[in-house]
Order: structure tokens, then C-alpha cells, then sequence
């Protein structure tokens, strides 16, 4: 047990319970009871704790000091479905993305809101999680309409809270995005001579 471990089992407890009350709010409270608890695995947690900062997640702090590189992100994406990484699949070269399923993206949404809270007490205020994840989404291997239904979910909550994120009102408006996607699709892998381009990391960032 590192020195580490009750403050990083708080911030893990502090999210689940921010994720739980949220996810009632949005009308998926079992999903929000049972969030995220691969991370009191010893897989996950030995490597959280090790890894603690207090002001971000760490996996970014694994990433650094492992050629950016996550065993504890690979294992937990592989355990929660809502996560976008776990509807990424590789055939034929190349790289496939599967629609998150309504109540996953949802709770990707909370989880963003709740994370986002989580890491930046006080100082927190509801435009936080979209500006994030709007800054970061380009780089996501994401499925087009997961995406948009993250970030208006996220508009929505920048705007008026929770007011507008009501179980009806999500289902409408991931059914009417998803209607206007395929259910797949496909990203190329190969670069243009059919050879993959290797490029050594000598340093995280």
C-alpha cells in the first residue's frame, strides 16, 4: 500500500458518487450505482495509485513514464461500455467504429460532467465539460454520432443544467442523430505504399 492509496481511493469514490447522483438526474441511476468499479480491481487501482496526482487523471502520469502507453487504460475501456474505446474494433486494416448504445453514451456524458467536477472542485462551472471534451474530440477515434450526442448533450448542460438532459429528452435526440449515421464505420489503418508507418517514441510529450 502506497501513501497514496486512501487519497486516490477518495477521488475514485468522490467520482462514482458525482456519476451516481447524475445519473439519476438523467434517468440511468443503475448505471451510475455500478460505474466504474474496475477501478478498485488491483489491476487498475495499483497502478492508479502509484500514478496520483490530484489534479488529473493518472493515466496521464502512467503515460509519461511508460512511452505513453496505459495498461490500466487498455483494461478498463476493455470493462466499460461507456467508454467509446470499447466499440473500436481492427479488420482488413483497418479501424472500425461501432454507435455507442443510447444508455453507454449517456452515461459517457456524466462521466465527462462528473470527471470534470471531480478534478476541478470550486473552481468547476458548467461550461468546463464541454469545453474539454469539445477541445479534445477531433483526436477521438469516435463514432460520428456518439460524438455529436456527447457534445450537445455537453451544450445543453453548459446552457441550462440538467434542465434540458431528462430521459425523454435524450432518447429523442439520440434517436434523431443516430438516424442519420450508418451504424459503422470505417477508418483506414494502412498508410499509402500498404506498409505501416513506425515512428518510435522516445519521449511522451
Amino acid at each position: 500500500m502506497s501513501k497514496n492509496f486512501f487519497k486516490h481511493l477518495k477521488v475514485v469514490t468522490k467520482h462514482r458518487f458525482l456519476v451516481f447522483k447524475y445519473s439519476c438526474k438523467v434517468g440511468i441511476p443503475f448505471l451510475g450505482l455500478i460505474h466504474d468499479l474496475s477501478k478498485y480491481s488491483y489491476k487498475e487501482f495499483s497502478i492508479s495509485e502509484k500514478n496520483y496526482t490530484g489534479y488529473q487523471s493518472p493515466l496521464l502520469t502512467e503515460r509519461r513514464n511508460n512511452g505513453m502507453f496505459s495498461e490500466c487504460f487498455v483494461h478498463h475501456t476493455n470493462k466499460n461500455k461507456h467508454h467509446f474505446e470499447y466499440y473500436i474494433d481492427y479488420f482488413g486494416g483497418d479501424v472500425i467504429l461501432k454507435i455507442m448504445p443510447y444508455k453507454y453514451n449517456l452515461e459517457y456524458v456524466i462521466d465527462v460532467i462528473s470527471a470534470s467536477k471531480t478534478y476541478n472542485g470550486k473552481k468547476f462551472n458548467n461550461n468546463m465539460p464541454y469545453e474539454y471534451f469539445n477541445s479534445k474530440n477531433k483526436k477521438y477515434l469516435m463514432h460520428p454520432a456518439s460524438k455529436e450526442f456527447v457534445l450537445v448533450c455537453l451544450k445543453k448542460f453548459s446552457e441550462d443544467g440538467f434542465k434540458h438532459l431528462k430521459k425523454k429528452d435524450t432518447r429523442k435526440l439520440y434517436e434523431d442523430i443516430k438516424k442519420r449515421y450508418s451504424l459503422t464505420y470505417k477508418v483506414p489503418f494502412y498508410s499509402i505504399n500498404n506498409k505501416y508507418d513506425f515512428i518510435e517514441i522516445t519521449k511522451p510529450w
